[in-house]
């Protein structure tokens, strides 16, 4: 029997797996299992299944809260009502079939003692019980139907719930890892894994139909035991023997700890899954093929798993469950118990001879019907094990929509004064410092600079100087730790951040390409001016991606990435295309029956040339000016010499009185004309002016520009 294993708990405090007085250590094969025994009545037989159920009852607010929003789904309260009367029928009818099945033992016993046949009563008996067998079949297919519509309905409610979830996160909150987790652990990846609400809902149905059905049992089985020689003790014997050894697995009778933690620093054992995850990654391939390592990575592969033998199998052994093979108390009772009904049926056969044939179908019965109840008992008790985890990850569903932002939003429109757009805002970092989450060193030191409205500022240092941070914290990506940024004369955390980001247009070095077609890549760089196939047109012309756009057979319509897949199987191996798109062999889909396509591919330029499209879509597009700051992080790092020149002349006409940041590592014509020089190292600021002030002062700026010059000379 497998279990499930939550990967936390709901305790306070910390598990550190160096506490040898909380912590136990075993070694199984190469892993290194750490299991804490200090919960607060670990100890006590059952104590986490008790902990489990005292978890349940803080979670069921959430899922009163899950059932409402399923009936207010459009038909879906309709659909809810009869699929919980189809669960009624499948709980009940079974119970009912036990009956008829009593009915039919009691029959016989009568016409041994009399030699006598009620007829009528025997047809009905026979009648009501195929009756049973049919009306289970067609509820148990009606179920079918009424379930694939529920989960249809209720899946699109799930996608919309997440995806309102995932769009408000703003960036420190998005790459939090316990935000991550929360995300995962409530997101259904495949098309065909259930969506949480819904096998939540599964699991509570199928909880009050094992409820209900181990009740109706229980009337149906005292009915029949009373009528039976030795019916009660028969019954007794059976489930004792199987509820101590289901009670044991489920460990109820003294479990292992909650909190657990496994690792393992096997060479060979890494060195397998490594090489495992790089064949299965396709960014690795072309290594792979250039260099030869294909041969190479099976040797290493074939002597590690020579070395390793099955030093894992007892992990997977421990993971399961199976560790029981050893003599203990619970088993000594438990095989005896099971031996008892027969040698009880044997008995009673000597004692009676002339009703052995009554007493062989007694004793199956109830046998049957004993270990029926069990079962039904066994699986009451593993819905609500299971049902515990399943209601934290409902409450994960609902917590995960109002996770707080980690940068709050301020409260003054900006800018008070449209006027301001169209000459451009002043810019002001003050004593600015910050870390990002996580690092030790600061990607920004005391940095301090203006920038008047309208002027051109160009950024320049070398790759991981700090350039791209100021862009960054500039759109209140993330928020500094120390000093003070000011858009307009007004600190940006006080600024509505719509309204602030509203009136910003950057492009980041490490940009984006949405799974989306070319039009609409472009296009939401301006969403309200996404339908105009002008703007969009234009956008890409003044990017300079118009050009080879056009040459794409798809054109604007071009999909960049594909979100969805082709699917198809069969087709001879001598098939390239398909659907005007390459076919892929290498990634085969479920179990090699169905296949996926490539997407488009463009180079590395093309890919950024649509990125500063998207800008200039919002920019310089639109008759009425939305944007008073331009923010480009490295536009041209792919761009080829005439591009970039191109580029540089664009996007100094197109400016227009707009203020401008633009941060690059290469130094090019566009630092001639800028109003201000950045020259940046190491996380600070360490020389500013104008294009002949810096090359006057002789120092980092002027060294670097000569060495870049000597390269043309």
């Amino acid at each position: 029997m497998f279990h499930r294993y939550r990967t936390t708990t709901n305790e306070k405090g910390t598990f550190d797996p160096n506490d040898t007085s909380r912590v136990k250590h075993t070694r199984y094969g190469v892993w290194d299992v750490y299991e804490d025994h200090s919960s607060r009545v670990s100890t006590m037989p059952g104590s986490w299944t008790l902990e489990k159920y005292a978890e349940m009852i803080n979670c069921l607010p959430y899922i009163w809260r899950m059932l409402k929003d399923i009936l207010a789904i459009p038909a879906c309260t309709f659909l809810f009502i009869t699929f919980c009367v189809t669960q009624a029928g499948v709980a009940l009818v079974p119970a009912l079939a036990l009956w008829y099945q009593g009915q039919l033992l009691q029959i016989m016993q009568t016409a041994i003692d009399t030699r006598m046949v009620d007829k009528d009563h025997l047809f009905n008996i026979c009648t009501g019980r195929i009756a049973c067998s049919v009306a289970l079949h067609l509820i148990r297919t009606t179920n079918e139907h009424l379930e694939r519509r529920l989960e249809m309905h209720i899946r699109k409610w799930t996608d919309a719930h997440l995806f309102r979830a995932r769009a408000r996160l703003d960036v420190p909150t998005f790459e939090t890892t316990s935000v991550k987790r929360q995300l995962e652990e409530v997101t259904a990846d495949h098309e065909f894994t259930p969506p949480v609400p819904w096998a939540t809902l599964q699991m509570l149905v199928g909880f009050v139909r094992a409820g209900t059905q181990v009740s109706a049992q229980v009337w149906v089985l005292a009915k029949a035991l009373s009528a039976q020689h030795d019916g009660w003790l028969l019954a007794g014997l059976t489930m004792a023997s199987k509820t101590l050894g289901w009670f044991a697995d489920l460990g109820l009778l003294g479990g292992r700890p909650q909190v657990w933690a496994a690792t393992t620093n096997n060479q060979d054992y890494l060195r397998i899954h490594g090489w495992a995850r790089a064949m299965k990654d396709g960014v690795h391939r072309k290594e792979i093929v250039a260099a030869n390592l294909g041969e190479y990575a099976v040797s290493e592969c074939e002597a590690a798993s020579e070395r390793l033998g099955d030093a894992d199998n007892a992990f997977k052994q421990w993971r399961m469950g199976s560790r029981r093979s050893h003599f203990d108390f619970w088993s000594l009772i438990q095989y005896p118990l099971n031996e008892l009904p027969q040698i009880i049926f044997t008995l009673r056969a000597v004692q009676y001879p002339a009703n052995m044939p009554v007493s062989l179908a007694s004793m199956q019965m109830v046998r049957e019907m004993a270990n029926t109840f069990t079962w039904n008992i066994y699986e009451l008790f593993m819905s609500t094990e299971s049902f515990g985890d399943q209601l934290e990850t409902v409450r994960k569903l609902y917590e995960v929509a109002n996770v707080p932002n980690k940068v709050p939003d301020g409260t003054v429109p900006f800018p008070e004064d449209t006027a301001q757009i169209r000459t451009g805002f002043s810019l002001e970092f003050r004593n600015v410092s910050f870390k990002y989450p996580g690092a030790e060193n600061y990607a920004l030191r005391d940095v301090s600079f203006s920038v008047l409205p309208g002027q051109l500022c160009v950024i320049v240092g070398a790759n991981g100087s700090g350039k791209s941070t100021i862009l960054k914290l500039v759109v209140r990506l993330y928020d500094p730790d120390e000093g003070q940024i000011l858009i307009g004369g007004h600190d940006i955390r006080t600024l509505k951040l719509r309204d602030l980001r509203q009136a910003i247009s950057v492009l980041f070095q490490d940009y984006t390409h949405f799974p989306l077609s070319i039009r609409d890549n472009i296009a939401i760089g301006d969403p309200s001016a996404a339908t105009n196939e002008a703007h969009v047109r234009l956008a890409a012309r003044l990017g300079g991606a118009a050009e080879f756009i056009e040459k794409l057979s798809d054109g604007y319509d071009t999909y960049l990435d594909r979100p969805v897949r082709d699917f198809y199987a069969g087709i001879p191996e001598g098939t390239t295309t398909l659907f005007g798109r390459k076919v892929n062999y290498g990634n085969l889909r479920f179990a090699g029956k169905l296949k996926a396509a490539d997407s488009s591919e463009l180079s590395g330029g093309q890919m950024q040339r649509l990125a500063v499209a998207r800008t200039f879509m919002r920019s310089v597009v639109p008759e009425e000016p939305k944007v008073g700051l331009l923010l480009f992080d490295e536009p041209s790092a792919s761009l080829d010499p005439v591009a970039e020149h191109d580029l540089f002349n664009r996007l100094r006409e197109l400016r227009g009185n707009k203020t401008m940041l633009f941060s690059s590592h290469r130094f090019g014509n566009l630092t001639r004309h800028a109003d201000v020089i950045l020259y940046m190292n190491d996380s600070v600021i360490v020389e500013s002016g104008t294009h002949e002030q810096l090359l006057k002062q002789g120092a980092g700026y002027a060294n670097i520009w000569n060495l870049q010059a000597q390269a043309f000379l």
